[in-house]
């Protein structure tokens, strides 16, 4: 099964630096939940609070109605992928994936199984003999997955788990995580801070800056009414004008009149920050007749 997570109040310190500051969040059952931002904003920082990794200085953090504060990351039921894979060099493809299985003591049957259902999931089947340094990144990281899921975790952590892979295989893989997170129907918890990957994955996103979240909603809102001018300028690419707005008309450089047509509340007035996408750009073809 999988759990809903909350966060009520949470904060982390490291001496007298503030990394989480009175945080509150909700993460739905099976959800697709990413934490992005830049590097140092606390993103893996609150992942490791779930994990149960970091101490929890303040608040409380809970799987379904259970407090988990106090518990033991060893009894959380929590699958975790790395950016550095974490795969044992010692073992084949097919013992990585069974080793959670062992030290939860099922019996041979089921390991046997479970293993194959897996190999079978992550497409990794027929390299099972194989040791992991003959494995490409890509196929390393399914098999970190792979040994992740077939615990049947509550929980699926995953920390910047494709950063080490060149373009393509960043695009393959995004595609297959997604996919095999539908089929199972996990709650996920997703660390990065590549927009376009969180934008591609994601049911819903947290924006992160300075240990606080930003913009918290669906990639499509995010992208196309963000919440301050850095959720704008750090989610894809922007144009921001400085004008001034009375009603739907944005007076810019103090001479040009823009028409917006889409502003919600048309009572604003006043000094504003308009960020316009790229692609809302068109060609006026009367103008350009016009000469």
């Amino acid at each position: 099964m999988s759990v809903n997570i909350k966060i009520e109040n949470a904060q982390k310190r490291y001496g007298d630096n503030i990394i989480i500051e009175n945080l509150s969040l909700d993460i739905k059952q099976g959800e697709f939940f990413t934490l992005l931002g830049p590097s140092g904003c606390g993103k893996t920082t609150l992942l490791r609070m779930i994990a149960g990794f970091n101490s929890i200085e303040k608040g409380d953090f809970y799987f379904n109605e259970k407090r988990i504060n106090d518990l033991d990351p060893a009894k959380r039921n929590i699958g975790m992928v790395f950016q550095n894979y974490a795969i044992f060099p010692h073992l084949t493809v097919e013992q990585n994936v069974e080793f959670g299985l062992k030290n939860r003591k099922v019996s041979k049957e089921e390991m046997k199984v479970e293993t194959e259902k897996f190999l079978k999931l992550m497409q990794i089947d027929e390299y099972r003999d194989r040791m992991p340094e003959r494995l490409s990144g890509g196929q390393q990281q399914r098999v970190a997955l792979a040994r992740a899921l077939v615990i049947k975790p509550d929980v699926l952590l995953m920390d910047e788990p494709l950063s080490n892979l060149d373009a393509k295989l960043r695009i393959e893989m995004r595609t297959a995580i997604k996919e095999i997170q539908n089929s199972i129907g996990i709650t996920t918890v997703y660390v990065t801070h590549d927009q376009e990957e969180a934008m591609a994955v994601s049911d819903r996103i947290a924006v992160m800056k300075d240990g606080e979240i930003q913009h918290l909603g669906q990639p499509k809102d995010i992208y196309q009414r963000p919440a301050n001018l850095f959720v704008a300028t750090f989610i894809g690419k922007t144009n921001v004008l400085n004008g001034n707005l009375n009603g739907s008309i944005l007076k810019v450089a103090g001479k040009y009149d823009i028409t917006l047509n889409n502003i919600k509340d048309k009572n604003i007035k006043g000094n504003v920050v308009i960020s316009i996408r790229p692609e809302e750009f068109v060609i006026d073809e009367n103008q350009i007749k016009d000469g």
